[in-house]
């Protein structure tokens, strides 16, 4: 039920909207400035060294890879810096034809080259990249990062000309376009990052306020930290005639009521969440601006198995069955269905459904493992990023008390930190969400192998890993899907992770906004929205 304070809150929001001449998205509306809340401030700007959706919002805006989003299909793929491709028949050598008038924002021509620079900085053993695995469906991709390899022209990336890139794969990769759209796959300019630095050196000035050369539909602005990022319209980009908005304004409002209050007080066209105790105080009052959409995403816990106690898979079991999912969705997570595995459902993959709600059993379990009634367990605590975070890991601290008679701390961090502190495996347990990045089960799979760089549990199987290799390998579609649904019980059979949600979008969103439609990608080409003026 929704308190008295946040319903003050509400109406104080409409009361200083109605108070102002003109609120800021109706100015915004009449410039054709778009104003976006972002959740939090973006790690960087170098979009191979960040792995977030926080990043990928700005540098989608930055940024164009071969392949370009749809505005109303999430598997329907757009010519982006390529205008064609073609593929051998089992999917292995993609050539890409790029357009000739493509350029950077500096007015350079952009060529092949500029992809190939991009995949071998990635892929470069020196440079820190932390989701260089999602490269790692080309040939020698992964050995070249490792040192196996020495030479790049091993990898399978080639330059036939300015104009025409080929890829060669180390497996058949059937839906290889689909995953050129994630800003990793993306080209980085040769010639602006060797301005500033070798191509291996990290956080260099190519990224800052006047410096940026990027070839997408927008230019970087202005960017003062913890207040916005704002880009605007690039007269370079190829398709500049068609770009509808003049810029965007990302805002990096970490706390969920305070950016409803900026909405509700005319501040931003679009939020990057709703808190899930006033969805229902927005269906009463203004359906129109509530959405509740489908999210190809996963909630979760993430556990450093290298912790004592939390390396014993009875524990990690015990953890996980003392989750309540149900009344979570039901209480907390509003619009989110239950976790029965941690990958949903994807067209013919089907992962079995393992999870439940049996505190008996985690009982037993962590008696076993030597905690009778959480004696002796060790008092961890969970990471959180921001305070969006807190009042769900709130009911699982409260569920593990009742059920387990454990009791766990709670640790809260901003979110640069947040994330480093996973990379350095500097933390106990850690509350997690991941969105898919192209519609298929390797998106969620994969993650989880030896190294990955969005791993960081500590845990990894050569028995799944050989599933995923198989499953790669595999020419027949529905024996493919199969074997990833073994690799899936495999990883929920062992539980580094403890899913509880499968993700929903809700968020509040100005009607103001035209050409937005529900993607379960939730990737929105920025290039094809508009604003029309309200009063």
């Amino acid at each position: 039920m929704m308190t008295l304070h946040k319903l003050w809150w509400i109406g104080l929001a409409f009361l200083l909207g109605a108070c102002q001449r003109e609120t800021q998205v109706q100015k915004s509306n009449r410039e054709q400035i778009l104003l976006v809340g972002n959740s939090s401030e973006p790690k960087a700007l170098d979009l191979q060294l960040v792995t977030s959706v926080v990043e990928n919002k700005v540098l989608s805006s930055l940024f164009e890879g071969l392949v370009a989003d749809h505005p109303t299909s999430d598997t329907e793929m757009m010519p982006g810096v390529a205008e064609k491709w073609e593929h051998n028949q089992d999917f292995t050598r993609w050539v890409f034809h790029l357009r000739q008038n493509a350029k950077w924002s500096d007015g350079e021509a952009l060529t092949a080259h500029d992809f190939a620079f991009a995949y071998h900085r990635m892929l470069h053993p020196e440079f820190p990249s932390p989701y260089c695995e999602m490269l790692y469906f080309i040939k020698n991709a992964k050995e070249y990062k490792l040192g196996e390899v020495k030479e790049f022209g091993d990898v399978g990336v080639k330059v036939i000309d300015d104009f025409t890139l080929e890829l060669t794969m180390k497996e058949p990769v059937p839906y290889l376009p689909g995953v050129t759209r994630h800003f990793t796959w993306f080209p980085v300019p040769k010639h602006a990052v060797l301005s500033y630095g070798k191509m291996t050196e990290q956080f260099t000035p190519w990224t800052a306020v006047g410096n940026l050369v990027c070839n997408g539909p927008f230019v970087l602005k202005s960017w003062q930290l913890n207040d916005h990022i704002e880009v605007s319209k690039n007269p370079q980009y190829w398709d500049a005639a068609n770009v509808k908005l003049n810029g965007i304004r990302f805002l990096p409002v970490e706390n969920a009521y305070t950016e409803a209050r900026a909405f509700l007080a005319g501040q931003l066209h679009t939020t990057y969440r709703i808190p899930v105790d006033m969805i229902p105080y927005m269906q009463q009052n203004h359906p129109e601006y509530l959405k509740m959409e489908p999210y190809i995403g996963s909630q979760f816990l993430r556990i450093n198995i290298t912790r004592p106690g939390l390396s014993d898979v009875r524990v990690r079991k015990a953890l996980s069955m003392a989750i309540d999912s149900e009344a979570i969705c039901k209480t907390i997570q509003r619009g989110y269905e239950p976790a029965k595995s941690f990958s949903p459902k994807l067209g013919d993959f089907s992962p079995e459904p393992v999870l439940t709600f049996d505190p008996e059993k985690a009982r037993a379990l962590l008696a076993e493992a030597g905690y009778p009634a959480g004696k002796g367990f060790p008092r961890y605590s969970i990471l959180i990023s921001g305070g969006g975070g807190r009042n769900l890991s709130e009911a699982i601290q409260a569920m593990w008390k009742e059920h387990l008679g454990i009791v766990v701390d709670i640790r809260t961090m901003d979110f640069a930190s947040y994330i480093d502190t996973q990379n350095k495996l500097d933390y106990d347990i850690s509350s997690a969400g991941w969105v898919g990045d192209y519609i298929d089960p390797t998106t969620f799979l994969l993650m989880w192998t030896k190294g990955n760089g969005n791993n960081n549990t500590g845990w990894h199987s050569e028995e799944y890993e050989r599933l995923l290799s198989e499953a790669a390998h595999s020419a027949d579609p529905a024996q493919r899907m199969r074997v990833f649904e073994k690799a899936e019980k495999l990883l929920m059979d062992e539980r580094p992770i403890l899913p509880f949600a499968w993700q929903a979008r809700n968020y509040l969103h100005h009607p103001s906004v035209k050409g937005w439609h529900p993607l379960l990608l939730d990737n929105h080409p920025w290039k094809d929205i508009s604003l029309e003026e309200t009063d």
